[in-house]
C-alpha cells in the first residue's frame, strides 16, 4: 500500500489550529471510501489514501450505496430490507470560486432514515434525493441538507400503479416513470413532467421499458428499448427530446446509465459485450466500443474527464479513453468472474478515489488500489467479509486556521465544479 502522510498532517494541523497559531490557507487532502458488504448488514469506511478502516456502521441488510454530487452524504439503499439510511462522509467543500474550503470529521450515522415497501431507483437533482418505492409505486423525496441534519421532510409522488419505476425532483416539476397501462409488472412505457399539486403538463414522453438515467452536466437522460430521452430545462419546464439509436447499431439497448463529469457525455451498456457511449451533440450521438469478454460494471473518471473505467468477466479492468472511443489500456486484476450465475451474486465493483482507481474482490476479501495515471496496481487493501458495492469521496481544499467571513451555508442547490468536489 502506498503510504503518504495524511493523518500526520492533518494531526499536526488540528493540533496547530487548538493552540491557536496554524497559519491560513493550509491545504489538506482527504478521501474516503464507503463499502457495503454483499450480505451483512454492515458499510465500512476507510481512508482511501491511508488504505486503513476508520470505522463501520450497522445497518439493517445488504445495500447498495450512492454518494451525492457534493460528497457530504452516502445512502445505503436496501431494498431488501425496505430502508434507505443516511450517512455524513464527515468531508465538506464550502466552494469560494478560486478555491475551496474543506472541512474533515468524523463519518456517522445521521439518524436519518426512510422507509418504503422495496426502494430500489435512488436519483438525485440539485441537492434533492428521490427514492422510489417499487411496491407502492410512490416515491419519497427530500432535501439532502435535511437528511445531514437529520430531520427531514417527506414529500410523496405517485406514480400510480406498484412498478419498477423512477421520479426525478426536477426544480418545481418532477419527472414520474408511467406504469405500463395492461401489466405494471412490465417495465415502464415513458415520463411524464407533473407539477408539484400532481398535474400533467405536456404529453407524455414515450420510452417503452424505461429502464436506467443519469445526469450530465445540464442534461438528464432516461435509457428506453427505442433510444434515450434527453430532458433539458426549458423556458419554466423541462423539455424532452427522443434520441432513437442509429440505425447501424447492432441489437441491443442501454438499460444502465452514468454521466460524465467534467465532459458531458453518457456511459451506458449495450448487450453484454459492449458499452455505449453517447454524446446527444454530435450527429453519430451513439459510439460502441467492444469488449474482450463480458461486463461486470463500469464507472467515469471524475477527476481525468476523457477516461472511464470498465471491469470484465475475465477479471480485468480497462481504461476506456471517452474522446478516442477506445480502449487504451488492460490491467489483470482478479480471478475470472463469471456473469454466468445469479445476477445478484458477488462481482467486482469500480469507483475512483483521488489518484486510484478501487476495485472491489468480493470472493478474496480485498480491495485492488490501481494507481490511475500509470494504470498499475499499487495495492491492496483487506476489508472484512465480502466487500461490494463501493463509493468515494473527498478532494483536497484550503483549511483556515483563524475566523473569517466566509459563509458556509451547506447550499446544495448549485452544482460544484471543482475537481475538490469528486
Amino acid at each position: 500500500m502506498r503510504r503518504k502522510p495524511l493523518s500526520l498532517a492533518i494531526s499536526l494541523l488540528a493540533a496547530g489550529l487548538a493552540a491557536g497559531n496554524a497559519h491560513a490557507n493550509e491545504e489538506a487532502t482527504a478521501w474516503r471510501l464507503f463499502i457495503a458488504d454483499h450480505s451483512e448488514p454492515v458499510v465500512h469506511v476507510f481512508d482511501a489514501v491511508e488504505g486503513k478502516q476508520l470505522t463501520s456502521f450497522d445497518i439493517h441488510g445488504p445495500a447498495s450505496l450512492y454518494r451525492s454530487h457534493s460528497g457530504e452524504a452516502v445512502y445505503a439503499v436496501q431494498g431488501s430490507s425496505d430502508v434507505v439510511t443516511a450517512m455524513a462522509t464527515g468531508i465538506a467543500f464550502h466552494d469560494h470560486g478560486d478555491h475551496a474550503d474543506i472541512e474533515i470529521g468524523e463519518p456517522r450515522l445521521t439518524g436519518t432514515e426512510i422507509d418504503g415497501d422495496y426502494p430500489v431507483h435512488f436519483v438525485e437533482h440539485q441537492g434533492h434525493w428521490a427514492a422510489f418505492f417499487d411496491n407502492e409505486g410512490i416515491a419519497r423525496i427530500f432535501r439532502e441538507r435535511d437528511a445531514l441534519a437529520g430531520s427531514i421532510e417527506l414529500r410523496e409522488v405517485d406514480a400510480g400503479a406498484p412498478h419498477h419505476g423512477v421520479v426525478v425532483p426536477y426544480g418545481n416539476y418532477d419527472l414520474v416513470s408511467e406504469p405500463h397501462p395492461e401489466d405494471p409488472s412490465n417495465l415502464p412505457i415513458g415520463i411524464r413532467v407533473q407539477d408539484r399539486d400532481g398535474t400533467q403538463v405536456g404529453e407524455l414522453a414515450e420510452c417503452p421499458d424505461l429502464h436506467g438515467e443519469a445526469a450530465t452536466g445540464n442534461l438528464m437522460a432516461f435509457a428506453c428499448e427505442t433510444g434515450l430521452l434527453i430532458v433539458r430545462s426549458g423556458n419554466g419546464t423541462p423539455s424532452i427530446e427522443h434520441l432513437p439509436y442509429a440505425d447501424t447499431l447492432p441489437e441491443g439497448k442501454v438499460t444502465t446509465l452514468l454521466g460524465g463529469r467534467g465532459l458531458q457525455y453518457f456511459l451506458g451498456n449495450y448487450g453484454p459485450n459492449s458499452v455505449a457511449l453517447i454524446d446527444p451533440s454530435e450527429e453519430e450521438a451513439f459510439r460502441l466500443v467492444e469488449l474482450p469478454t463480458r461486463r461486470v460494471h463500469f464507472a467515469v473518471d471524475p477527476i481525468r474527464a476523457r477516461y472511464a473505467y470498465v471491469f470484465t468477466e475475465d477479471g480485468q479492468l480497462h481504461q476506456l479513453d471517452v474522446l478516442a472511443g477506445e480502449i487504451r489500456q488492460s490491467l489483470r486484476l482478479t480471478d475470472p468472474y463469471s456473469m454466468d450465475g445469479h445476477w445478484r451474486d458477488p462481482r467486482p465493483r469500480v469507483t475512483v478515489a483521488g489518484e486510484y482507481v478501487f476495485v472491489t474482490d468480493p470472493l478474496e476479501g480485498k480491495l485492488h488500489q490501481v494507481d490511475a495515471a500509470s494504470f498499475e496496481k499499487v495495492g491492496e487493501v483487506e476489508v472484512e467479509g465480502t466487500p461490494f458495492s463501493i463509493v468515494a469521496v473527498g478532494g483536497t481544499g484550503v483549511v483556515h486556521g483563524h475566523d473569517h467571513d466566509h459563509d458556509h451555508d451547506h447550499d446544495h442547490d448549485h452544482d460544484h465544479d471543482h475537481d475538490h468536489s469528486h
